[in-house]
């Protein structure tokens, strides 16, 4: 409203929606989907908790999340974010919580950036990124690989409020995959990654962010 030249304070804002009995939503408790119950590799922790990044594909961060279809049936979506500006750079849906999933979102990452190598990508430890195919891909593309500590979701703490974030505004259940595939692309590439403004980045939006900075 302000960049519109509308003139309005925090507490009229605040006003308006009481009269009007509007209220924010509540994020759900965090909910554990991660799988480390296996004998991979587990890389270091590099990342510590530094979710900054100088620039664009320097630092990425993943994970997979849970949404309910229907009554019952479960959808799951991997997504990866760049810390420079909380871009979605890659993202996956599937009705199973594999390998192919977060493969599947890392290639479409690299196809989109194009990362020099040397980039760092942190994910949880779980085997749908400690699996031979994932760090193979990693190795080929010079991606240096980076876990959280076991069941510790602050050391991946971007991802879980992204998460949170597409719940919250978005939904946690859809009607049909149909749905919910229309829903996540218009929320990840429409909405979040164009239009919505971050607190991280001065209230403007991850891509507006990159464009002015690389301008």
């Amino acid at each position: 409203m302000r960049e519109d030249g509308e003139a309005v304070s925090e507490k009229r804002v605040k006003r308006l929606m009481r009269e009007e009995q509007i209220h924010g939503k509540v994020p759900k408790r965090f909910k554990q989907t991660t799988n480390s119950d296996h004998d991979d590799p587990i890389a270091a922790n590099v990342l510590d908790r530094d979710f900054t990044a100088a620039a664009p594909n320097q630092r990425w961060v993943g994970d997979t999340t849970e949404f309910v279809i229907g009554e019952h049936a479960k959808l799951y979506l991997a997504a990866i974010l760049d810390l420079y500006s909380r871009f979605v750079v890659g993202w996956a849906i599937s009705a199973v919580n594999d390998r192919r999933l977060t493969l599947k979102a890392l290639e479409m990452a690299v196809r989109r950036r194009c990362p020099e190598p040397g980039l760092l990508h942190h994910s949880d430890r779980g085997c749908t990124g400690t699996c031979e195919d994932y760090q193979a891909y990693l190795a080929s593309h010079g991606i240096t690989c980076s876990m959280s500590r076991r069941a510790d979701c602050y050391d991946n703490a971007v991802m879980e409020s992204f998460f949170a974030t597409v719940k919250k505004e978005k939904a946690d259940r859809f009607p049909s995959y149909s749905d919910a595939k229309m829903a996540l692309f218009d929320y990840i590439e429409v909405f979040y990654n164009q239009r919505r403004r971050h607190s991280t980045l001065g209230q403007i939006s991850p891509a507006r962010f990159e464009r002015e900075a690389a301008a």
